[in-house]
């Protein structure tokens, strides 16, 4: 149930595992500038991260199964229409619009996963077909564009709309291990405020680092002076083995707590991007691909798992989700504008300052959430 549940939630944002491909497509498909393609990449996700904020406001008031099919439905023809357009401006509004559908899909869906046995376990599962799939996808599509042109990529999105609908229909009845159904909101007391704020905070902070640098990692690599056709296997080989963060959330659990898994996976995050300085070698721009994703992976899990421990309704993970989104809006854009120049030393130092900000916010509400005193 929960590689259903994950497939679903994937098709809500799956844009946002081939954003890569999606902005270099649209530069060297459609002849896109930088700004322009990064600003598409911006729309789309802010879009979703409107339709997160509204979903919040949907949990527990409407049937999440009828509601997750018709956006993925109307999202499947938005894909389909996006094929057809080469105006910039038209084509931030189209996809403005998919992103709206697709965070109301997600947040809704999200919310059904923080109330399983196993919220961490589920998200990590979630990141797992997340992975997968991008890796497959930035491994097949980027080549394919020259030939096939950007129409490509949204057909592919389609596609994997198509698939989600299928998977809610595999969706057996969900008893969930914090009581079935809806749960009614608690109000948080103080003290779990700041926890909330801290994890809200950690969550924006990483993901808007992490997607700055994915959005644009393709033309980091070309700028450094690495092949197209290196750069598509390395991004598609460095998804999948980034799997396996996913995998050992999945396996771990709480077994460990989180503060304690969580410094490590912030050590290596860091090491890692420090890597793309070096990106002019083959091996080590691979590597710091690997390295950066098997701790996204790892780390968004654990995240979204500490809102869930804070709120059994559902309805503060699909905040999460909300400032999830947020984060990965804000990476594009500000990238977009910093490499109007060309600079890429720059934008890996500020991920990595951005990283450093994420690592101590993260950290100390994990801190506060492995405490006994954060039970009562």
């Amino acid at each position: 149930m929960y590689a259903l549940l994950a497939l679903v939630a994937t098709a809500g944002f799956f844009y946002v595992n081939l954003m890569a491909a999606i902005v270099d497509g649209l530069v060297t498909g459609l002849a896109f500038s930088n700004a322009q393609a990064g600003m598409v990449g911006a729309a789309n996700t802010y879009g979703a991260t409107a339709g997160a904020l509204i979903a919040v406001f949907l949990v527990g008031r409407l049937r999440w199964k009828p509601a997750v099919v018709v956006l993925l439905a109307a999202m499947i023809g938005i894909d389909l229409l996006s094929t057809l357009v080469h105006a910039p401006w038209l084509m931030i509004a189209l996809r403005g619009l998919d992103g709206l559908l697709g965070g109301m899909a997600t947040g809704l869906i999200y919310a059904v996963m923080a109330r399983t046995a196993s919220p961490d376990r589920a998200f990590g599962m979630l990141l797992a077909v997340q992975f997968g799939l991008g890796g497959l996808g930035m491994m097949l599509l980027p080549p394919l564009v020259p030939a096939l042109g950007a129409k490509i990529l949204f057909l592919s999105l389609a596609g994997v709309s198509c698939l989600a609908l299928l998977a809610i229909l595999a969706i057996p009845r969900i008893e969930t291990g914090k009581g079935a159904g809806s749960i009614a909101y608690q109000p948080i007391g103080t003290r779990k405020r700041l926890t909330v704020s801290l994890v809200m905070l950690g969550l924006f902070l990483f993901q808007a680092a992490n997607m700055a640098l994915l959005a644009f990692i393709i033309g980091l690599g070309e700028h450094a002076g690495l092949s197209r056709a290196f750069i598509g296997q390395a991004l598609g080989w460095a998804t999948w083995v980034a799997i396996l963060g996913a995998l050992l959330v999945v396996f771990m659990g709480e077994r460990f707590g989180r503060f304690q898994p969580l410094w490590i996976a912030f050590v290596l995050t860091l090491v890692g991007t420090v890597g793309f300085y070096g990106s002019a070698s083959g091996a080590i721009y691979f590597i710091a691909n690997v390295g950066t994703g098997i701790t996204w992976s790892f780390v968004v899990p654990y995240l979204f798992g500490m809102a869930s421990s804070i709120d059994a309704s559902g309805r503060l993970t699909s905040l999460a989700g909300f400032i999830s989104h947020l984060g990965l809006a804000s990476g594009p854009l500000a990238a977009g504008l910093v490499l109007g120049s060309g600079q890429f030393h720059f934008l890996i130092t500020a991920a990595l300052a951005v990283l450093a900000a994420s690592a101590a916010a993260t950290l100390l509400a994990a801190r506060r959430i492995d405490s006994p005193e954060h039970a009562r």
